[in-house]
C-alpha cells in the first residue's frame, strides 16, 4: 500500500529481457535503500514492484510481461518516481494507493497557469474508457505514482473522459511530471474506493 507521495526520484539503469518479462536496475538517491530489504515493496511510476536484489544505491527487480503490457514507462532507461511502501505508522499525506495501474492515459496538455515562476501548471489528460467511470471532480487520481486531485472530469465522445488537474511547482521540480510533454503516455490508477464501490454496486445489480 502507498500513498502516491513521492519519495525519491531514480533511475533506470539497465532494462534486460529476463523470462517473459524484464530485469530493470535502478539508481536511487544516497542513503535511500538504507531502510529497505529485498523483498521489500516500492512503487516505480506507480507500479508496485519487489526489491530482489541489492546493492548499494542500486536496487533491482523483475517484471513480468502482464506488468509490461499494463503499464508505461518500465522499459526504458530513464527518471522514474520512486514510493516506499506505506507503514501502518505513517502519514497518509495523499490518499490510499494500491500501486497497481488501472489503464493508460495519454497528456493533451501541460501548461503554466501564468508566468509566475510560484504559479501551478494545468495538466489536461485524456484517460481511457474503462476507467472513466471511476472519475470525478475533487476526486483523486495517480499519475506516474503521484496522488493529484482531479479539478474537472469532462466526458468525451469516444467514451473515454478527459481529466484536468493542477500541479504546484514543488511536484513538478520533485517528481518525473516535470518532464511530461503532450502525447506522453501515462500510468493511472483510480482511486481504491471507488473501484470497491463501482464492484459492489454491479455485484447488486444481477
Amino acid at each position: 500500500m502507498f500513498t502516491g507521495i513521492i519519495t525519491a526520484v531514480g533511475r533506470i539503469t539497465t532494462a534486460s529481457p529476463f523470462g517473459d518479462g524484464m530485469r530493470l536496475t535502478i539508481e536511487t538517491p544516497a542513503g535511500y535503500l538504507d531502510d529497505v530489504a529485498i523483498g521489500d515493496s516500492i512503487a516505480i511510476q506507480g507500479a508496485c514492484m519487489t526489491a530482489t536484489q541489492i546493492q548499494g544505491n542500486q536496487f533491482t527487480l523483475d517484471i513480468s510481461r502482464e506488468s509490461l503490457n499494463k503499464t508505461i514507462g518500465l522499459d526504458l532507461q530513464a527518471p522514474v518516481n520512486l514510493e516506499k511502501a506505506l507503514r501502518l505508522s505513517d502519514r497518509l499525506g495523499g490518499h490510499l494507493v494500491s500501486g497497481h495501474v488501472d489503464g493508460i492515459g495519454q497528456v493533451e496538455r501541460i501548461a503554466a497557469v501564468d508566468k509566475s515562476p510560484d504559479g501551478s501548471w494545468h495538466l489536461v489528460i485524456q484517460a481511457p474508457a474503462e476507467i472513466a467511470p471511476f472519475l470525478a471532480y475533487k476526486g483523486s487520481i495517480v499519475v506516474n505514482g503521484v496522488s493529484l486531485t482531479v479539478n474537472a472530469a469532462n466526458k468525451t465522445n469516444a467514451g473515454g473522459c478527459t481529466i484536468e488537474i493542477n500541479i504546484i511547482p514543488h511536484t513538478l521540480q520533485h517528481t518525473t511530471l516535470g518532464q511530461l510533454k503532450a502525447g506522453d503516455a501515462v500510468n493511472l490508477e483510480v482511486d481504491l474506493i471507488a473501484r470497491y464501490v463501482a464492484r459492489l454496486m454491479d455485484f447488486q445489480s444481477k
